[in-house]
């Protein structure tokens, strides 16, 4: 029996949406239930894609320590080695749009993980910076390809009642990804030589097998029909629903695209799918929400966190720098694990609903790691002893605690630990030792005050404190609200809330406004801890995540048990 929906006004007592002048469509019937193992095959294999993703994002962080060694990399070759993927993949997920909507979504994912297994292995062959800087832009076409497609390509193959966690599912194998990065990184790590090679090329193994096996899988049926292949279509269904009765949603795809194409055709003439989606009412709005999650997920800073794990933990006064990188592997743990929270509650509780618990929390937890660094800021030791040969190019004894000392790349903090707390505490430069050596010699050596015979400790990145599992905790509890509802619901209502016609241009810009607010704040980290301080960075971020509060109850609808063509009436009416 078809389903017949109906549309109501904001005044429904009923509506999930009220308020907020936005119409909601209440199923009369259950939409089609019917799904086979394949969908499951299906997603599991486009999902690969989200797993090289979550592992590009993760692996950069410890090997960079040491191809930081290894290639004699400045500060601007690091920015640049870690900046260059998040740039080509901002890029090409853009181009992204119109590719799958010329050629289609399977044949993107099977030239994105191509493209990501020839970049490992240049990664994994790098002999020089240049070679390496190479193979990072490769694997960044690869990823903005893929995280464009592949959230696209699962929710127009899902059925409406799987949708939402399927799309989560590509989520999950990010937050895997990212979660193997570490492990392996921590593996590897005693390896100074040759451990980034495993490090940055075993990524090249799942790419290939996603690119074997991704041959074999059908295109997705809404493209088809876009194309006029019908019959294709047709099957493909039959294929993902396990049944012949497939001619009430065939149709329902072919007159939702047919109408729109002819509305917009009429109405813009030659206009390109960009401009016309741009001048389409209903498709702008969708925009300017899909495009605000995104938006949102990243200036929260998410991949601050991600990538700079391991130097949060350390900064926060962990001097073990292998404790450090492990204690990043955990909050990586506890992201792969409360990702499969938003996985059973995204189908439950709602997109909408998600979305606004897991903000509200991201908030309050960045509060939390601002307020531990803050103490920890306040209560740093003090420099009790004056060296007396300083160098004035450094003037590193302007410093009267700990906490100003390290941040200064220049200087760092030299004192005799005790029970009762650091004992002949001074600021000197990253140059000042008895042999000239660099900073590594200071810990290696145990002796960075020049007439100390004792054991010294040398902190040059980090401040002995008390309260340095607050941070850690911070950091813990930020991941363990971020993973259910900030991390998937962007990705899954991206890929429900545009119309056919613009869905591929929908998705590549909202993509596109991902990458480059993750380009925008990963580049920007360090400079605000050095011009807001280690605190006030983060009170930023709990701001702007405040204020993604307010936008997400202000203008998000929900979005769950709806079917993909009629997602367009949540944007028919004006916000104001």
């Amino acid at each position: 029996m078809p389903t017949h929906y109906t549309i109501t006004g904001v005044n429904d007592p009923t509506a999930a949406n009220r308020g907020r002048g936005i119409p909601h469509i209440i199923a009369s019937d259950n939409p089609i239930q019917q799904s086979t193992s394949f969908v499951y095959l299906l997603t599991f294999l486009s999902a690969i894609g989200g797993l090289l993703f979550g592992y590009d994002t993760g692996v950069i962080s410890g090997a960079m320590i040491l191809l930081r060694d290894q290639f004699h990399l400045t500060t601007f070759w690091q920015e640049l080695v870690v900046s260059v993927t998040i740039a080509t993949a901002a890029i090409f997920a853009f181009l992204g749009g119109f590719l799958t909507e010329k050629f289609g979504r399977r044949p993107i994912i099977v030239v994105s993980s191509f493209v990501f297994t020839i970049g490992a292995i240049v990664l994994g062959t790098a002999y020089n910076r240049e070679m390496l800087l190479i193979g990072r832009g490769i694997v960044g076409m690869g990823i903005g390809l893929s995280s464009m497609a592949i959230p696209m390509y699962i929710a127009e193959n899902a059925p409406c009642h799987l949708r939402g966690r399927l799309v989560t599912m590509n989520n999950i194998f990010i937050t895997g990804g990212q979660l193997i990065a570490s492990l392996i990184d921590g593996a590897f790590s005693y390896d100074k030589i040759n451990g980034w090679r495993y490090m940055l090329g075993l990524a090249g193994v799942p790419a290939a097998i996603q690119f074997v096996a991704f041959i074999f899988m059908p295109e997705s049926a809404r493209w088809l029909v876009g194309k006029g292949r019908i019959s294709q279509a047709g099957e493909v269904l039959k294929k993902i629903r396990g049944t012949e009765n497939i001619d009430h949603e065939l149709e329902e795809i072919r007159s939702s695209y047919a109408e729109a194409h002819a509305c917009t055709s009429e109405a813009e003439g030659s206009s390109s799918t960009f401009v016309r989606a741009l001048k389409t009412p209903h498709v702008r709005r969708a925009l300017i929400v899909g495009c605000g999650l995104q938006l949102f997920q990243q200036i929260c800073g998410i991949n601050t966190v991600m990538y700079y794990s391991a130097t949060i933990i350390k900064m926060s006064g962990v001097k073990d720098a292998s404790l450090a990188i492990w204690l990043s592997s955990l909050t990586a743990g506890v992201n792969f694990i409360f990702t499969f929270v938003g996985l059973y509650l995204v189908e439950r509780m709602g997109r909408r609903r998600l979305t606004l618990f897991s903000v509200v929390g991201v908030t309050i937890s960045l509060a939390v790691l601002a307020i531990g660094f803050q103490i920890t800021a306040i209560r740093s030791p003090r420099v009790t002893f004056d060296e007396g040969m300083n160098s004035t190019s450094y003037d590193c004894d302007r410093f009267s605690t700990c906490d100003g000392c390290v941040s200064s790349p220049d200087c760092g903090f030299c004192f005799l630990p005790s029970s009762s707390g650091p004992m002949n505490a001074s600021c000197v430069t990253s140059l000042h030792s008895d042999t000239g050596n660099p900073v590594s010699s200071f810990a290696e050596s145990g002796r960075c005050a020049l007439n100390s015979t004792s054991q010294t400790d040398w902190a040059y990145d980090y401040c002995p404190s008390s309260m340095a599992w607050m941070s850690t905790f911070g950091l813990v509890l930020y991941l363990a609200f971020f993973a259910p509802g900030m991390g998937p619901m962007p990705w899954t209502i991206n890929s429900e809330i545009y119309p056919l016609w613009a869905r591929s241009t929908g998705n590549s810009l909202s993509t596109a406004t991902n990458w480059i607010a993750n380009l925008v704040v990963s580049m920007t980290f360090l400079s605000l801890l050095e011009a807001l301080t280690k605190y006030g960075a983060f009170w930023l971020y709990s701001v702007l995540s405040l204020l993604g509060t307010i936008f997400f109850f202000a203008l998000l609808p929900e979005t769950r048990g709806l079917s993909l063509e009629h997602m367009e009436a949540l944007f028919m009416k004006p916000w104001c």
